[in-house]
């Protein structure tokens, strides 16, 4: 992979955000513009790993006094007095494995070092995501719980970080 770069979203990069986003349905939800733009504006962290030939992954966090009717942000919200919420993490298909997202994790942990005690997502359990789930452990989350969501359709494993200055 050519060099990684990792610098925070613009406006101008939406366009190729939502399609890299559109891409990894059924693993995370399709948005509309409008509605990154609105996590964006309340978000903690929203990074851009870029290589020469363009965007290869994102992850947008958002804090936990976001406006957000997620199922899955209100369970963290009902339980967790402080956390950062991993509402998304998308790496190009053509390059997962090669360490973007490490990169972007490694990247959100450094911007909220001290800010928030605990960072907290969801990985799908049906449909299955068995990459994410591993990688998430890889990187130190533990399950917390699960719960159902869009009516039944989807099953998430509800996980965890300790966030720590050597992490």
């Amino acid at each position: 992979m050519r060099t990684l770069t990792i610098d925070q979203a613009m406006e101008d990069d939406y366009p190729e955000l939502l399609d890299l986003n559109n891409l990894a349905v059924p693993n995370v939800n399709a948005i509309p513009s409008e509605t990154l733009a609105c996590l964006h504006s309340q978000s903690v962290y929203l990074g851009v790993a870029r290589t020469s030939t363009g965007i290869a992954g994102f992850l947008l966090a958002l804090p936990c006094t976001a406006s957000y009717d997620s199922p899955n942000f209100q369970y963290f919200k009902q339980r967790y007095e402080a956390f950062a919420y991993i509402d998304r993490i998308v790496v190009n298909q053509h390059l997962r494995g090669r360490g973007v997202g490490a990169a972007l994790y490694q990247d959100l942990n450094r911007m909220l070092d001290g800010v928030y005690p605990l960072l907290a997502c969801e990985v799908n359990l049906d449909p299955p995501n068995p990459g994410s789930l591993s990688f998430h452990q890889r990187l130190g989350f533990n399950s917390v719980g699960t719960q159902q969501t869009e009516g039944g359709s989807k099953r998430v494993a509800l996980l965890t970080k300790v966030l720590s200055p050597d992490r």
